[in-house]
């Protein structure tokens, strides 16, 4: 029960955050950095915004943490602080758009594991991941990276859980033609 043990963390150093407790704060900024910077990179292909929305997300957890009310878990909550840093971000520099034709479907693909054993080659897996959409990486990341839940991505990224659900289908379906596992 690693995970919940992370997530037992989590909740007592944004208690202690919210406490005022300077390294509490600090140690969860370092349990989440790497991963919350990853996903805002991914998200914007540049390392300077990147970096500016996981300090901006970060001190909107540091004042807000006494309000953290435990809908979710704090890494999600985390998540989806950045994730809105980032669309006003983009919003602000009018590089933001709102389509996103991806049809509603129930998942029926193959499991990760499958996709991923569906090559031994990690470049050719690192370039069939970068040919996807990036809404379609970012719940990629998410879902298989992360191990998040679908629910927890969906509040992530603000998308009905649906939503989600299809772009990982499209997703490993794109991955499985990438790779080669389709005729």
């Amino acid at each position: 029960m690693v995970a919940s043990s992370t997530a037992e963390q989590d909740r007592r150093l944004l208690a202690g955050a919210a406490q005022g407790d300077k390294r509490a704060m600090h140690a969860l900024y370092q349990r989440h950095h790497d991963a919350l910077f990853a996903f805002i990179r991914m998200r914007c292909d540049d390392d300077a915004l990147a970096a500016d929305v996981v300090q901006d997300a970060m001190m909107e957890v540091w004042r807000c943490a006494g309000r953290f009310a435990g809908r979710s878990s704090v890494k999600t909550w985390i998540f989806a602080i950045a994730r809105n840093k980032m669309l006003d971000r983009l919003r602000k520099s009018s590089q933001l758009s709102f389509t996103d034709d991806v049809p509603e479907e129930v998942d029926e693909s193959p499991d990760a594991v499958s996709v991923i054993a569906a090559s031994q080659d990690a470049s050719l897996l690192r370039d069939c991941l970068n040919k996807l959409k990036k809404v379609q990486l970012a719940v990629i990341r998410l879902a298989f990276f992360d191990e998040l839940p679908y629910a927890e991505i969906a509040e992530i990224e603000g998308v009905p859980l649906g939503t989600v659900k299809t772009r990982i289908f499209h997703a490993k379906s794109a991955l499985l033609h990438c790779l080669g596992g389709r005729d």
